[in-house]
């Protein structure tokens, strides 16, 4: 799918993470040019990076996995909202992007993005209004989900005074969980609404999100409920599309998803996409555990070689050693996630001294044990030589509430030059 080449947009120059721009009008395609490097201090920190062969590796990596088992893929856009990465993962076979909310689909169209998976209802007025404009392009493809019959009804009524087709999944979901259809009355009660508007609404398929459980056998139970539903309405003939989609799958259980929804692949009366979005960068926390438990499980992700790497750390400066074992450094609550763990030191390096950073970790005694909305609190080893002026690499955990701090991030290769200026739409 051809996305637009973003590369004649400028760079902000009033974001964080930036080094000096030679005008107001700098195109993102000629960040490259401006020969920044990370360790010559020609950007401001605190800085976001992505390293860019890592960045590749996850992305070749979780495409090979979906396709060892014939589905397909619609990463969800939610954690980076960049469409420079959108690009690049359409480019290397995903079938659309997943997204949340109005605002993030109309930002991704703009982006070159034709076809969304929106896996989450559509209400209100102004959210139906912006998603009927882009409709007007006959080359975009959108989808979302439903799972009352008041939402129908909204829908039904909205696009058809619009005079816009659109395309709708029923949403299951599970007693005390997030949004979706609890049971059979009021699975059925949808499908009667959805009758209501042939002319406007197109049942086109089944979603539903396994991450609301923990279990892997009741997630199991959900997945195959989900295929048994999906087939029992295909032969019904309920649905708008052939194959109907059949969609699942966040970071942490796509495996088991594949695994489950392969068997309605398979069988000819689905067609399967999988949603997972925070492989693109990964982390050192929640999702390497989830990635851990991917490997102990699934032995086709185990036949792929190195698994995913995490690709995103924020560099910052000391700024003052106030204790023997305490440094303060300029990174805070408002440039790094904080919500499944704190950002975890993984290098060190002093400009005008060494030629490379070098690798520290919480066995050698460093740690960040506070933050605050801009310091953070950095133990460090007894006798470790840290100064003020050092600069610090920080791992993190859960990239999502990573990403929506930052409006840009900075791509480097191996020797941390930046190649790239990646803009996000938060």
């Amino acid at each position: 799918m051809k996305v637009t080449n973003y590369q004649e947009a400028t760079i902000d120059p009033f974001g964080k993470g930036l080094g000096n721009l030679p005008s107001a009008s700098v195109p993102l395609g000629d960040a490259g040019r401006l020969e920044w490097n990370l360790l010559a201090e020609d950007v401001s920190l605190p800085a976001a990076v992505l390293y860019a062969d890592r960045v590749e590796h996850n992305l070749n990596w979780m495409q090979a996995f979906v396709q060892k088992y014939g589905v397909k893929f619609a990463p969800h856009g939610k954690t980076t909202m960049a469409p420079q990465l959108f690009r690049r993962q359409l480019d290397a076979g995903a079938w659309g992007i997943t997204l949340a909310t109005a605002h993030q689909t109309q930002a991704a169209y703009h982006g070159g993005v034709r076809r969304v998976l929106l896996a989450n209802q559509l209400v209100g007025r102004q959210n139906m209004t912006i998603i009927a404009g882009l409709l007007s392009d006959p080359d975009f493809e959108f989808f979302c989900l439903v799972d009352s019959a008041d939402s129908v009804d909204q829908l039904g009524r909205f696009f058809g005074d619009a005079k816009k087709s659109l395309n709708v999944l029923i949403e299951l979901g599970v007693p005390g969980g997030r949004a979706g259809v609890r049971d059979a009355a009021q699975r059925e009660a949808v499908l009667a609404a959805i009758a209501r508007y042939p002319d406007t609404l197109k049942l086109a398929g089944i979603e539903l999100y396994e991450g609301v459980l923990k279990e892997e056998g009741e997630i199991r139970t959900f997945l195959q409920q989900a295929v048994a539903l999906t087939r029992e309405l295909a032969e019904a003939g309920r649905f708008a599309r052939t194959p109907a989609i059949l969609s699942g799958a966040g970071s942490a259980w796509y495996d088991v998803v594949a695994e489950e929804f392969k068997k309605a692949s398979d069988a000819g009366f689905a067609e399967v996409v999988l949603r997972p979005g925070c492989y693109l960068t990964h982390d050192v926390g929640i999702y390497k555990k989830a990635q851990t438990d991917v490997f102990a499980r699934n032995p086709i992700a185990r036949s792929m070689g190195e698994g995913l790497l995490p690709a995103l750390q924020l560099w910052a400066y000391v700024q003052s050693v106030p204790e023997q074992n305490r440094a303060i450094v300029a990174l805070g609550k408002r440039d790094a996630a904080f919500d499944a763990g704190l950002p975890e030191p993984a290098r060190h390096f002093r400009p005008g001294r060494d030629a490379a950073p070098r690798d520290v970790a919480a066995t050698e005694g460093w740690a960040v044990t506070g933050m605050m909305d801009q310091h953070a609190y950095l133990q460090i080893p007894p006798g470790a030589d840290v100064k003020v002026g050092d600069m610090v690499a920080f791992d993190i955990s859960h990239p999502c509430l990573t990403f929506d701090k930052w409006r840009q991030v900075l791509v480097l290769d191996p020797q941390f030059r930046v190649t790239e200026v990646v803009e996000t739409f938060f």
